[in-house]
């Protein structure tokens, strides 16, 4: 099945060039089938690339998926045209009052700063709370996980010393997960940072179950099942040119900028990188929106209905 989004959305293009089937309201219509509805609250400054590459994979699923864009309600993007935000994103504070069977949050250039300093962390903060009474599954990425990992378990992150940059090998440590269905018993990852999490902070008895993780990077992804989360510290997201993208707007401000590791053949920017990781990439997002279609209610109303219960059963 293809994924909805506006006929104007310039992912569009992108995606039916890359054969990815695209529909709009009427066709979508005429199936007579509920899509999954998928939120994407975008928090990275080139929201058109991230659109894109998120659209990618959720659109390459064989279910129906209707992809709806959200933005931090009153944040001025510096990076996107304002008629963009308009024309295609709504403010969180718009979309409160509805329900979504999944959720992702991405990552954001704000790793280095402290949570509190964040100019719309007490928003993102409401904003994770809200997942658990109007989202089925939330899916967060690199700063995004971190900072639900802070939320919602009081987990610190720690300054590199460097930042963690390339393509890394990840030890998958729970095959039997459904996120994990298909990984092969290592996966190549792109790793883009200059913070982590660490295993040692995770709380006892909270919970959390460490699916990856790299020798050389650390923890990669946590399964958050008491908060229906799956929480990813790097980018399995990214197309073949991020880190390149990346690495060369660095290195205009300070020549000094490594190398992205194992990235560059022989070392060499002026070559074209390989995209070792597509195939993890799409495996996982097929895992994550087969787990939402397989435990999402079939009425989009009852979507944290049980959530509620639970919490008013503990209030009992």
């Amino acid at each position: 099945m293809p994924i909805k989004i506006p006929d104007n959305l310039p992912a569009r293009a992108t995606l039916e060039a890359e054969g990815v089937m695209v529909m709009g309201e009427t066709d979508a219509i005429r199936q007579d089938i509920r899509p999954l509805r998928i939120g994407l609250l975008n928090l990275m400054p080139n929201k058109i690339s991230t659109e894109t590459q998120i659209a990618r994979l959720i659109g390459a699923t064989p279910l129906q998926v209707e992809l709806s864009l959200v933005s931090i309600t009153g944040h001025v993007s510096r990076h996107t045209a304002a008629d963009h935000m308009t024309s295609f994103y709504r403010p969180w504070s718009a979309v409160r009052q509805e329900r979504f069977d999944g959720f992702i949050v991405t990552g954001a250039p704000v790793e280095r700063l402290p949570f509190e300093a964040v100019t719309y962390w007490d928003e993102l903060r409401r904003i994770f709370d809200w997942t658990q009474t109007n989202v089925h599954h939330t899916l967060t990425i690199c700063w995004a996980a971190q900072a639900a990992a802070r939320h919602f378990h009081g987990m610190p992150k720690h300054l590199l010393p460097e930042k963690a940059f390339g393509i890394f090998d990840h030890a998958i440590l729970a095959p039997a997960s459904p996120y994990l269905v298909g990984f092969s018993d290592e996966a190549a990852i792109p790793v883009s940072r200059w913070t982590e999490v660490r295993r040692e902070d995770i709380p006892s008895a909270c919970g959390l179950e460490v699916l990856a993780e790299s020798a050389e990077t650390g923890l990669c992804m946590l399964d958050n099942r008491p908060h229906r989360m799956l929480h990813m510290f790097n980018h399995l997201e990214y197309d073949a040119r991020s880190l390149a993208s990346e690495y060369f707007r660095d290195r205009e401000l300070d020549p000094a900028t490594a190398l992205p590791c194992n990235y560059f053949p022989n070392n060499d920017p002026s070559r074209k990188p390989s995209n070792s990781w597509r195939s993890h990439a799409h495996l996982l997002a097929a895992n994550w929106i087969n787990h939402i279609y397989q435990t999402t209610p079939f009425d989009l109303s009852a979507v944290g209905r049980e959530q509620r219960s639970q919490e008013m059963a503990g209030r009992a």
